[in-house]
């Protein structure tokens, strides 16, 4: 059996801007994270045109070098180089970042496995 407990939160009005500035950079996190793997597909995949139907192809090699898509470890690894260059994510713990890239991640893999079970997907949004 599992147990939950909701607890009703009555911050001040500092830890109330507190949390506001943590939930606004985990936005700009997700965000970020979202448009990096648009980015990354528009980047690296390539749209073959055969009798008259778009089909997308997967680019396996560029100039050589084997391409691998994005994932969350990458994105993951990404995160030293962010808060070293915004001070302001300095401030939020390193769980709390990787669990936003981590939602991220399994929004994902929800969309491609309805795309792969012929479901309606919906692509994760902003």
């Amino acid at each position: 059996m599992k147990k939950a407990f909701k607890y009703r939160l009555y911050p001040d009005a500092a830890t109330a801007k507190q949390l506001s500035s943590v939930l606004t950079r985990c936005r700009e996190l997700y965000n970020a994270g979202l448009s990096e793997r648009k980015d990354t597909y528009r980047q690296f995949m390539r749209v073959s045109v055969i009798e008259g139907s778009e089909r997308t192809v997967a680019a396996t090699t560029v100039a050589g070098k084997q391409l691998k898509p994005m994932s969350f470890y990458s994105q993951k690894r990404d995160l030293v180089d962010i808060k070293q260059e915004r001070p302001e994510y300095q401030d939020i713990a390193s769980h709390v970042l990787q669990d936003v890239l981590l939602r991220l991640d399994k929004a994902f893999a929800a969309f491609f496995r309805r795309v792969k079970q012929g479901e309606i997907p919906g692509y994760p949004r902003f």
